[in-house]
């Protein structure tokens, strides 16, 4: 597990890595750093002990419905994933101005630490962290384990909703450094093989085409199968049976054996790009890879008039 790790340049990551190192790297909460170089995994001990720490600002994002209302973290602010940090007619992310309004509401400043946690190995509280430094927040940070590993810690959860006083967050232009769209990267990744990395997250009988969708989810594409290049490395391959992040060592194994060793550029997807945000944030935040994810994902590729795919198991739409 991550001991409150802070993982920053580069050249500190692989200086970690050269010693074996991947605990006991501490940051002062709010610490301002510049964007895109703060890259942090908190424990629920830390979480616990800033609870009331005015510069840190906690956020759920969980799936269930109900969750936050039966109980969550003290002063944890709820953003719902499909309503708050996705335009809802639109197939897009959260406008800036809408995330803004979001993130002041929140109560975060320039200057604040944002914590993020939820259910489901953090599934879609990764999606937020994304959605978070894509606009500029400085310091974003997951709870290693989220809510899981705070309940099995015997911590306490309240039903009171915080009021936060607004905050003065200004929303950036969005980054388009660490989204990756289908026709300015992910087709030329195709096209140029070897220009850059796809790593597919999905389950390996979606990877395969033997499924277009995990049963339930209504969310499909007409095809099956997977981006041409792409590697498969299931999203939840990248956490303990607890749910908290595997070491570093370990992370960069798991990659470096399919080939991802970060020496060229990543494109990380699944099926409609929440799955791959939690591979995004390894990749990204913990391992210090250049990384897009791709949110139109599968469900945009597979569903493209003339993309090229692979489907080892040649399920097709309709067939009987």
């Amino acid at each position: 597990m991550f001991k409150n790790l802070v993982v920053r340049p580069k050249n500190i990551v692989v200086a970690l890595l050269s010693l074996g190192l991947v605990a006991g790297v501490t940051v002062a909460p709010a610490s301002a750093a510049p964007k895109n170089l703060a890259r942090s995994v908190v424990q629920t001990d830390w979480l616990e002990k800033n609870l009331d720490n005015p510069d840190v600002k906690i956020i759920e994002v969980s799936t269930e419905a109900g969750l936050y209302e039966r109980g969550h973290i003290k002063n944890a602010v709820k953003f719902n994933w499909y309503t708050d940090l996705v335009e809802v007619v639109n197939r897009d992310i959260v406008a800036g101005a809408r995330f803004q309004k979001l993130a002041r509401a929140a109560g975060i400043n320039k200057n604040s630490t944002v914590v993020l946690y939820g259910d489901k190995n953090n599934w879609f509280a990764a999606w937020g962290a994304w959605i978070f430094n894509t606009y500029g927040i400085e310091d974003v940070r997951l709870v290693d384990g989220g809510r899981v590993k705070w309940e099995k810690d015997g911590r306490p959860f309240t039903t009171v909703v915080p009021a936060p006083k607004e905050g003065n967050f200004v929303a950036t232009k969005a980054d388009k450094s660490i989204r990756a769209t289908l026709i300015r990267d992910v087709l030329p990744a195709v096209r140029k093989k070897g220009s850059a990395d796809l790593v597919d997250i999905r389950s390996a009988d979606e990877y395969n085409g033997k499924i277009f969708a995990p049963a339930g989810f209504q969310e499909l594409a007409v095809r099956a199968g997977h981006i041409p290049g792409a590697v498969n490395v299931p999203w939840g391959a990248n956490v303990n049976a607890d749910g908290t992040f595997k070491t570093v060592a370990d992370l960069k194994k798991l990659y470096a054996d399919k080939g991802i060793d970060g020496k060229k550029p990543i494109i990380t997807y699944c099926r409609i790009g929440e799955r791959s945000s939690l591979t995004w944030f390894v990749l990204s935040e913990i391992l210090g890879y250049e990384v897009k994810n791709y949110d139109g994902s599968w469900t945009e590729y597979g569903n493209g008039v003339g993309n090229p795919i692979n489907n080892p198991a040649g399920t097709i739409w309709g067939a009987a």
